[in-house]
């Protein structure tokens, strides 16, 4: 075996249909596109979401509800989070960097400390949004929740 008699598999290359190339091909006249029509001419491109004429299930099926574009999205997180990470890390000032580091949130997300669980330490959180119930219970034990602006 040389480089020069290598060949590909018997029956592993299939060679094109060659349409358009006259009546004796075969594949001739119409090129396999039928008469007429749309999809007859050159430049033909279908509509998304055209259904053969028939009514698009877009427009057949109700609209309903909107997208707020004013809303701002919040990554909770809870108090047992913090406790569990504030006594596995010895941690007592939460802040952004400390929450990008210990994988909570990435990027600019917004944070807000909401209220499940209980805290053994005292910590103090800096964070965009706080529960009613997270800033008590920081409070009670003597720390401090500052509202970022």
């Amino acid at each position: 075996m040389n480089l020069n008699n290598l060949k590909p598999a018997k029956g592993s290359i299939k060679h094109s249909k060659r349409i358009g190339r006259g009546a004796g091909s075969g594949k001739g006249g119409t090129a396999t596109r039928g008469n007429k029509g749309a999809k007859a001419r050159s430049g033909y491109h279908q509509k998304i979401g055209f259904e053969g004429g028939q009514m698009p299930i877009y427009r057949r099926l109700p609209k309903f509800g909107f997208k707020n574009i004013n809303r701002v999205e919040y990554v909770g997180i809870n108090i047992d989070t913090l406790n569990t990470l504030a006594e596995a890390k010895n941690i007592t000032d939460f802040n952004i960097e400390v929450f990008k580091q210990n994988g909570l949130i990435s990027g600019k997300d917004r944070i807000k400390i909401l209220g499940r669980g209980e805290l053994n330490k005292t910590i103090n959180v800096t964070a965009h949004a706080f529960s009613a119930t997270a800033k008590q219970a920081i409070e009670t034990k003597g720390g401090v929740a500052t509202v970022i602006e």
